[in-house]
């Protein structure tokens, strides 16, 4: 069995920083892409954030280029998105979805519960 989960959000003045996890845990493989999205209050859709490939390169969303980095540490099954100069526009729920190799030993999808993530003076 294999479980994702995110850690890390909290309440922040705007111009703040934070550093979200992803943790992955039971039986893993190897961890392929991993993506970061949001989902502000009121709004059904989920936003893209921050991609990470297992070779390292990353990608951005242009609401988020140049504040966030995403990295991960592939020892501890764990990806980080680090977010800095917050504005109140960035409060959401962030969620991950990881691309796991599991106990089936064929690659699918998982998501983590969210954490949510209150930009606010």
């Amino acid at each position: 069995q294999v479980q994702l989960g995110e850690s890390g959000g909290g309440l922040v003045q705007p111009g703040g920083s934070l550093r979200l996890s992803c943790a992955a845990s039971g039986s893993i493989f190897s961890i392929n892409v991993v993506t970061w999205y949001r989902q502000a209050p009121g709004k059904e859709e989920r936003e893209l954030v921050a991609t990470i490939c297992s070779g390292g390169s990353t990608n951005y969303a242009d609401s988020v280029k140049g504040r966030s980095t995403i990295s991960r540490d592939n020892a501890k099954n764990t990806i980080y998105l680090q977010m800095n100069s917050l504005k109140p526009e960035d409060t959401a729920v962030y969620y991950c979805k990881a691309n796991i190799r599991g106990p089936t030993y064929t690659y699918r999808d998982y998501w983590g519960k969210g954490t949510l993530v209150t930009v606010s003076s």
